[in-house]
């Protein structure tokens, strides 16, 4: 597909002349195919012409007045030996190929990126630990035991200052034999603490 140059010449350029012919390359310098600019509100003159793109041409304009005339858009002047003067020369870009289509398995990538986080692992519910139950999980998460992890690290101590602070609802609980359980539970032997659960009264 070809591409739409616009070709203009500045009121400065123009002068007293009120025409202005557009030849070069495209058209074989021949006068006879020559394309008109039209003139502009600000005084200037312009054309619109289809080129191919990726391909340098050469031109300059021919006046009503006689002259020959360059314009300032060129992207550089080349120097004819036969006439001794300078021509415009402008290289039309070539059209870039789209490259829209190839955004499509960038898609499948952000899936497989997806796919490989892993997902947050779900936090140790202590009410399974026997003397434990909703209020006292709660209370133990605040002062930092989350797990059963941290509640088999915990002395016995520590939990008992955690049921104090509570309040007397709470300080009648025996936390003796959570750290154990927890221990139990952390390896996953849910058996072997099933067993020694039934056993145990009030977490005793």
């Amino acid at each position: 597909m070809s591409t739409k140059v616009t070709f203009t010449l500045s009121p400065e350029i123009v002068g007293e002349a009120t025409e202005a012919m557009l030849v070069g390359d495209f058209n074989n310098w021949n006068p006879s195919e020559a394309i008109g600019l039209k003139v502009q509100k600000d005084g200037s003159l312009k054309a619109t012409v289809a080129l191919e793109p990726g391909q340098t041409y050469q031109y300059r304009y021919l006046l009503n007045d006689g002259r020959w005339v360059n314009d300032g858009n060129a992207d550089y002047y080349n120097f004819d030996p036969v006439y001794h003067v300078d021509n415009c020369v402008i290289t039309v870009p070539a059209k870039k190929i789209s490259s829209k289509k190839k955004a499509i398995p960038a898609a499948d990538t952000s899936v497989e990126t997806e796919t490989a986080v892993p997902k947050a692992a779900k936090p140790d519910d202590l009410t399974k630990i026997e003397g434990i139950g909703k209020k006292i999980a709660e209370l133990l998460m605040a002062g930092g035991i989350s797990g059963f992890q941290e509640l088999s690290k915990a002395t016995p101590k520590k939990l008992k200052t955690i049921l104090d602070a509570a309040g007397s609802k709470f300080n009648v609980h025996d936390p003796a034999t959570w750290p154990k359980q927890a221990k139990l539970a952390a390896a996953g032997k849910w058996e072997e603490l099933k067993k020694w659960q039934k056993e145990l009264k009030g977490g005793k």
